[in-house]
């Protein structure tokens, strides 16, 4: 039930909003009690809470496993960085579209945890960056904190406007973005 729950918010929260969207209107659309709500979550912050952590903590994890593949190059691990992206849009649009739109309503504590976890998340893409520098795979006069907020802006904001049933698979886009990004920094 608490998997449903999760679900069926992420679902309210996209349409109307976190603010908009009521403990009664979640329990309502599941035909279930205040009190089966509250068996599984204290509150509609704590609910948000798990929803962030359980986003960012997938992402870690994959981030993770594509990084210690030593089969891939730098360039190999972030075309798979950016593919899973992308790709999680078809997995997981909705819930990206609360992790990155309603951040704002967690309270202090948890927003640190967040982005103690977003951080984490870049500072790995910028070492992968560094790591690319120093083996020739990119250019080494590059500023690596800056390309790699560039990297997350362009996929990070895709959500708002990929389609993944469209005329571009996710696939493809990522290699569209990954082409984009290493003409600029691929040293020839």
């Amino acid at each position: 039930m608490k998997e449903k729950i999760t679900e069926q918010s992420i679902r309210l929260f996209e349409k109307k909003g976190f603010s908009e969207t009521s403990i009664q209107d979640i329990v309502d659309s599941l035909g279930v009690t205040k009190g089966t709500f509250y068996y599984y979550f204290s509150s509609k912050e704590e609910l948000l809470m798990d929803i962030h952590l359980g986003y960012i903590d997938e992402l870690l994890v994959q981030q993770e496993r594509i990084f210690k593949d030593e089969s891939k190059t730098c360039k190999d691990k972030l075309f798979e960085i950016v593919f899973k992206l992308l790709s999680d849009i078809r997995i997981q649009g909705s819930a990206a579209k609360i992790f990155f739109r309603e951040l704002k309503n967690l309270n202090e504590e948890h927003s640190a945890t967040i982005n103690t976890k977003r951080d984490q998340f870049r500072l790995n893409i910028e070492e992968l960056i560094k790591n690319g520098m120093e083996n020739g795979e990119f250019r080494p006069d590059l500023n690596s904190s800056i390309i790699t907020f560039g990297i997350l802006g362009i996929t990070n904001w895709s959500y708002q406007w990929f389609n993944p049933n469209g005329i571009c698979s996710d696939r493809e886009v990522a290699e569209i973005f990954v082409e984009m990004i290493l003409k600029g920094i691929q040293d020839n």
